[in-house]
């Protein structure tokens, strides 16, 4: 028999980012913000299992913020759900509006690229960051701002022994973790790893334990790069099983493994 794996912590401190506990270096949070040098707005929002057309941008009709609509689709017949995205972002700043944006999907990553005009020619440009879902009206002004609670890619408050649900799920899985117990003995597991190409997942079996490891490069404007790592599922003996053996799915930032059973 295969079971899964019950997520603990792997320090004191808790999980090195609580976005995703096979997280184990880089930017965490499932979104990033960075003003550039030339006052673009650049965004990263994890979208993990949505393909390059899954996604739709949208501008606000207050040009204020884009509206982003996102379909993970149900890839495997032991999915729990398809999962369906949802979230906003905008200026926090009252002199400026959303003039146009560039997009790129890939690996269940959704890159934005903003730019801004001002709307008042009697005041230069402000310096302002953007705006997500958690963010509060009584910090709005005219500029210039501070990231807002979790842009900060290293932000120690996204440490912790608790896991955190993705915010834009509207419907489907919220966590980076499924697992499914097989009639046969075996087990299905599904894990989140967005930004990793489907050529840099790595599955080993050591001393009775799968383990998965994934590389997501740095792409666009991201911070850095990212490496996951982490036991996903437990065999009942310690005896390994070949690699060969298990069924393995991979692409849009998600690993899927359909280990038989032992």
């Amino acid at each position: 028999m295969v079971v899964p794996l019950r997520a603990i912590p792997s320090s004191r401190e808790g999980f090195y980012a609580i976005n995703n506990q096979f997280l184990a270096n880089g930017p965490k949070g499932f979104m990033e913000f960075k003003m550039l040098e030339n006052e673009d707005m650049f965004v990263r929002i994890d979208f993990p299992g949505v393909p390059k057309d899954g996604v739709r941008v949208i501008l606000d009709q207050s040009k204020k913020a884009v509206c982003i609509f996102a379909d993970a689709p149900k890839e495997h017949k032991y999915d729990y759900s398809e999962r369906n995205y949802g979230t906003s972002t905008g200026l926090v700043c009252k002199c400026c509006e959303v003039s146009g944006f560039t997009s790129l999907m890939c690996d269940g990553v959704l890159r934005l690229i903003l730019t801004k005009s001002n709307i008042t020619p009697q005041r230069s440009s402000c310096i302002s960051f953007l705006a997500g879902p958690d963010f509060r009206e009584d910090l709005r002004g005219d500029g210039p701002y501070k990231f807002r609670h979790g842009t900060d890619p290293n932000d120690p408050k996204l440490t912790g022994r608790i896991l955190m649900p993705h915010p834009c799920v509207n419907y489907g899985s919220e966590m980076a973790y499924e697992s499914k117990q097989l009639q046969n003995g075996g087990l299905y597991v599904r894990v989140d790893m967005p930004g990793v190409p489907k050529e840099n997942f790595t599955v080993a079996v050591m001393n009775g334990r799968v383990k998965v490891t994934g590389e997501a490069p740095a792409v666009s404007h991201d911070s850095s790069g990212r490496f996951y790592s982490g036991d996903v599922a437990m065999l009942s003996t310690p005896f390994d099983i070949p690699i060969r053996k298990i069924k393995i799915i991979a692409k849009n930032g998600v690993i899927r493994l359909i280990i038989p059973p032992v």
